[in-house]
């Protein structure tokens, strides 16, 4: 039988009724837990007071269906452009300036690295993004509050009761970047920089030090800095003194943009990249494919004779349905939008955060004709509301059930799946789900448990 999206998977109703065993603690488990000093810092008091849980067969098939996902997205230039980058980068809407520097090391494929942004709409999960990008938050989340609510009594005897486990995306990550400098490096332990655009460290560093908090705990030498302290002294470039030999490209296309010799700053970067002496990771072709014009073009009903039976099987399944809103978009198509209002949200092609994105059934017809008309200029994708399940999640003040939504960050590199978190809010507070988005956004950790036979 289908559950209805308004039931949470049934270890999340398992984990409630524990805490209302008599003389369990497990309700307090997560203020309990010991978190490192960079993270709890950052978002020690923004945790939700459970984890939430998903059955491993149906985490099994869907990491499958997003690693096949990302072959798709990174195909679509050749399958639907014929490889011919400038015509791509004019559908997606990315202005010359940008799209010279997306194309700076030809254009090709990036490695896999990536977050699918997903909701649970209570029968399965639903691609909402696919960030693939080298600035990924969320990473020290999907590990840290496992990691810690595992050292808490109460809840490891519940863990161990129901075998519960989590999948270690630090490691992944840490290992990635090794695999990656290992090209490069004349000894056994790469050094690593991950650079932000300028003053990016003021606005980020915070992120950015739970980050190397945890990756420097697999023995990785992380340094953190921004792209202007980077020096080439004799065909190796340095940061601060330091030898580097992998670069986490934290700063973006328009950050580079933002500065008037921002090209400058960053052709020391891509000239060593390219004489193999440093790795950029990732490099910047990986804003090509992060644009969510991409899953415009995949749901795009005049594209679907370019995928296979397979495919269109899996774009069906995992994506809904999603357009393009730019100056190409018929007359025709915006009347279909403007009488869909209630069951579409409007996302900005190559933003991040929640910014710019206007949700219908928030919105009254008038603004949200404007927003359609301001969409059409600037380049935004359509895509279908998707209605989370509920998630009732006790108050350990309180003692009442409260319900709550969450979109699922689903981590992927070059090995494969790498692990979730959860970001929260309570249901119907708001289409917008995130940290820097709404304050009374929450996080949560997430366990996998043994599917049944």
């Amino acid at each position: 039988m289908d559950r209805g999206p308004d039931l949470t998977d049934p270890m999340g109703l398992t984990f409630n009724e524990s805490c209302r065993a008599s003389g369990s603690e497990l309700m307090n488990a997560v203020s309990a837990a010991a978190l490192p000093p960079a993270f709890k810092e950052l978002l020690g008091d923004t945790l939700l007071p459970r984890p939430l849980f998903v059955a491993q067969r149906e985490l099994t098939a869907f990491s499958a269906d997003l690693l096949a996902f990302f072959d798709l997205i990174t195909s679509l230039p050749e399958r639907l452009f014929g490889g011919d980058l400038d015509d791509y980068c004019a559908a997606l809407r990315i202005a010359p300036r940008q799209a010279r520097l997306l194309r700076r090391h030809g254009g090709g494929a990036p490695p896999r690295y990536a977050r699918a942004d997903v909701y649970h709409d209570g029968t399965a999960f639903r691609l909402l993004e696919f960030n693939i990008a080298s600035a990924l938050g969320g990473i020290d989340r999907a590990v840290e509050i496992p990691k810690a609510l595992l050292k808490v009594d109460a809840f490891r005897a519940f863990a161990t009761e129901h075998g519960l486990t989590y999948d270690d995306t630090g490691r992944h990550v840490a290992e990635a970047l090794s695999a990656a400098g290992r090209a490069v490096s004349s000894t056994s332990a790469p050094v690593v920089a991950l650079l932000d655009g300028p003053g990016g460290m003021d606005r980020h560093g915070d992120f950015w030090r739970a980050f190397q908090e945890l990756v420097c705990g697999f023995g990785l030498e992380l340094h953190l800095g921004e792209i202007a302290e980077i020096r080439d002294l004799g065909g190796k470039l340095h940061l601060r003194g330091k030898s580097i030999d992998v670069i986490v490209r934290s700063f973006s296309v328009d950050q580079i943009c933002a500065e008037p010799d921002g090209e400058s700053l960053v052709e020391p970067i891509f000239r060593a990249h390219e004489r193999g002496t440093v790795v950029l990771w990732t490099p910047m072709e990986s804003g090509l494919f992060g644009n969510k014009g991409c899953l415009a073009m995949l749901s795009d009903p005049a594209n679907r004779t370019e995928f296979s039976a397979a495919e269109l099987a899996l774009i069906d399944r995992i994506l809904p349905w999603t357009r393009a809103v730019s100056g190409a978009t018929d007359h025709g198509t915006m009347a279909d939008l403007m009488d869909r209002r209630g069951d579409l949200i409007l996302k900005p092609n190559a933003r991040f955060g929640g910014a710019g994105i206007v949700a219908g059934w928030e919105t009254d017809p008038d603004r949200w004709r404007e927003s359609l008309t301001a969409a059409a200029e600037i380049g935004y994708v359509a895509q279908q509301r998707v209605r989370p399940r509920l998630e009732p999640v006790i108050d350990p003040e309180t003692g009442q059930v409260g319900q709550w939504e969450g979109v699922w960050g689903m981590f992927v590199t070059p090995a494969g799946y790498a692990g979730t978190f959860v970001r929260t809010l309570p249901a119907h507070e708001s289409a917008v789900i995130g940290v820097g988005a709404n304050p009374a956004t929450r996080t949560a950790g997430v366990f996998v448990y043994p599917s049944a036979d």
